[in-house]
């Protein structure tokens, strides 16, 4: 079966992560905060360092909100700290709800990681790397226990990547209704009309740099131009992540 064979290389090859090793519902949700278009290994470091700061839901509820963005910076997409603090506040004046969508920012995706993985409940946590694998594979699982739902994670992640599909080395090939007939699209290149976008010529770039200099203290960034700054500058601050006040812009208090 596609789930045993699944499990056992999970066993043996499943990298040792620190979210890993914990069923603490809030530690388990910064972490699924933090990874949502982030890379694993930035977000190993920072992960460690929150908890060490704000350990409990509790005393991140507690926390001002200067101080949660300024530890976001570098982390990208600063609304998910608003989110994650305010859902913290809910967890910190209620408990943990039954219905864990029913806190503030919190999706499917996110709800069923926490249900799994910290509850231990039977749902699968579908994000990228498991829809494509039970794409790949046309595997529906009956049941999936938090291990399991593990480990079709770490697949996804190492193994049947979107750009690398590395069949050969699959522990579950042999039942794959794609082995070794995945197909993957090119890599945009310079003058072929798939080239996207580099990040720091993204507005999220610029809106990055302009927290990370009100964090510190600083002047706005240099070097942008004052049209770009102005257009991320009116979007944080409709997002509630800049305000501006007598003494000019700051992070909320």
């Amino acid at each position: 079966m596609l789930a045993e064979a699944l499990l056992q290389w999970y066993a043996r090859e499943a990298r040792d992560l620190p979210w890993r090793r914990t069923r603490d519902p809030y530690a388990i949700l910064v972490s699924e905060v933090m990874l949502q278009q982030t890379q694993v290994a930035r977000v190993v470091p920072r992960y460690l360092a929150w908890l060490e700061r704000w350990p409990t839901a509790a005393a991140l509820a507690a926390a001002p909100v200067a101080d949660v963005l300024a530890a976001w910076v570098g982390l990208g997409y600063n609304r998910r700290a608003l989110r994650l603090r305010a859902a913290c506040a809910v967890v910190a004046r209620d408990g943990w709800p039954a219905e864990l969508r029913s806190l503030p920012g919190i999706g499917p995706y996110t709800a069923a990681a926490v249900g799994a993985f910290a509850f231990g409940r039977d749902e699968l946590p579908v994000d990228t790397n498991v829809a494509r694998v039970l794409e790949r594979t046309g595997w529906t699982p009956a049941h999936t226990p938090p291990e399991l739902g593990q480990a079709v994670m770490e697949l996804g992640a190492v193994v049947c990547r979107a750009r690398e599909a590395a069949c050969p080395v699959c522990p579950v090939a042999s039942g794959c209704a794609s082995a070794g007939a995945v197909v993957v699209g090119p890599r945009g290149r310079p003058g072929d009309g798939t080239r996207r976008e580099r990040f720091e010529d993204s507005n999220r770039w610029v809106r990055g740099r302009v927290v990370e200099a009100l964090a510190a203290g600083a002047d706005l960034p240099a070097g942008i131009e004052l049209e770009r700054l102005e257009l991320a500058i009116e979007g944080l601050v409709r997002d509630g992540l800049v305000e501006r006040g007598a003494d000019g812009l700051s992070l909320p208090s």
